[in-house]
């Protein structure tokens, strides 16, 4: 199986696995974005505890699912927003306002659209949950 976009592809395994009802899902590959996509969906609680296991076959990720999850995935292309732009954004890839997140890779490292917003900062979209 050749993966693409490994960001993607647990997205759609965390969106897949909540929707039939499992607590715990592993995803494979696992990398540095991924984790802390993963991270910034659990400070907004979206899903549990997880933990990353280093094999000599290659990383994976367990994680506990909370069934809070409505819709998640990534945005693609991977669009420039400025500080200015992030409710045009909103608009498009959440379902109302203050209601969901969008996860911003800036100059400072990963965050939400709001905590973007508060310093200042512009970035690239990566993925949305609400």
């Amino acid at each position: 199986m050749v993966l693409n976009d490994p960001v993607a592809n647990v997205m759609s395994n965390i969106l897949n696995a909540e929707k039939i009802g499992k607590k715990k899902i592993r995803v494979k590959p696992s990398s540095k974005i991924i984790v802390k996509i993963l991270e910034i969906m659990k400070d907004n609680h979206y899903v549990g505890e997880f933990n990353e296991v280093k094999t000599n076959r290659g990383n994976y990720v367990v994680i506990n699912l909370i069934n809070n999850i409505n819709k998640c995935g990534v945005i693609k292309p991977k669009f420039s927003v400025k500080n200015t732009e992030y409710e045009k954004f909103e608009k498009r890839f959440l379902i109302a306002k203050d209601f969901g997140i969008l996860v911003v890779s800036t100059t400072q490292g990963f965050m939400t659209h709001k905590q973007a917003k508060k310093k200042g900062l512009g970035g690239r979209l990566f993925a949305y949950c609400y």
